[in-house]
């Protein structure tokens, strides 16, 4: 039996006002991945990669067309119902970390669990779960200045996954790694995946990164050129 469509967008177009006129970054995408695919999307800098990434996860409005995330049109929420349901069923995962420095590495993992409404214990033992997990035990005290390139990004993902989203997003997550530890994230993506059958959409501009998922889509100006 197929797995559930996850996420589904229809003639998806966004458009950017400029000096120059109307600047088109999206041009009319339709994209299916069903639960449990990891997809990665590439294409040359400047082609709409991340632009796909905020209007599919609904950080950004589109222009025209349909995106439903298990099965809700992110058009038909208001921002405020856009927002909690990121916070309760989307995980991301960015290149600069975005890890607040006067926090531990803990803190950093509880805090969207506590907006999102978690009792403080609960979020606390989340987090302390998803950090053991991911190799960090004894580093939770540590704030992300004492940790290093590898380990920062470590806990961006526990910080992602510890509401156990449907779907994480990923842009250019191993972009400010080494290839060590970019293997080693990526290993670790991949086995997440398996596991908790969760669905990883993941940019990239690298293509071992992309080797590593489920199947790539490729995007050139503004479109989808094959899957």
């Amino acid at each position: 039996m197929p797995e559930p469509i996850v996420v589904e967008g229809r003639n998806v177009w966004k458009v950017y006002a400029s000096e120059a006129g109307e600047v088109p970054a999206l041009k009319g995408i339709d994209v299916s991945i069903a639960k449990g695919e990891m997809v990665a999307v590439m294409g040359p800098s400047g082609c709409g990669k991340t632009t796909f990434l905020n209007c599919f996860s609904g950080l950004d409005d589109i222009s025209k067309g349909t995106i439903r995330i298990e099965g809700r049109n992110l058009r038909n929420l208001s921002d405020n119902a856009r927002s909690e349901y990121r916070a309760l069923r989307m995980g991301f995962v960015f290149q600069a970390y975005n890890l607040l420095p006067v926090l531990t590495a803990q803190e950093n993992v509880e805090l969207p669990l506590l907006v999102a409404g978690v009792a403080p214990k609960e979020a606390r033992n989340r987090a302390r779960l998803w950090l053991n997990e991911l190799g960090l035990q004894g580093r939770e005290e540590h704030r992300p200045s004492a940790l290093s390139g590898g380990e920062q990004q470590r806990v961006t993902l526990a910080r992602a996954l510890a509401n156990r989203p449907a779907i994480v997003w990923a842009d250019e997550p191993t972009g400010n790694l080494d290839e060590e530890n970019s293997t080693a994230v990526m290993e670790l993506l991949r086995d997440l995946n398996r596991q908790h059958h969760q669905t990883f959409v993941v940019v990239t501009h690298d293509p071992s990164v992309a080797a590593s998922c489920d199947r790539t889509m490729r995007m050139r100006d503004g479109k989808i050129l094959a899957s």
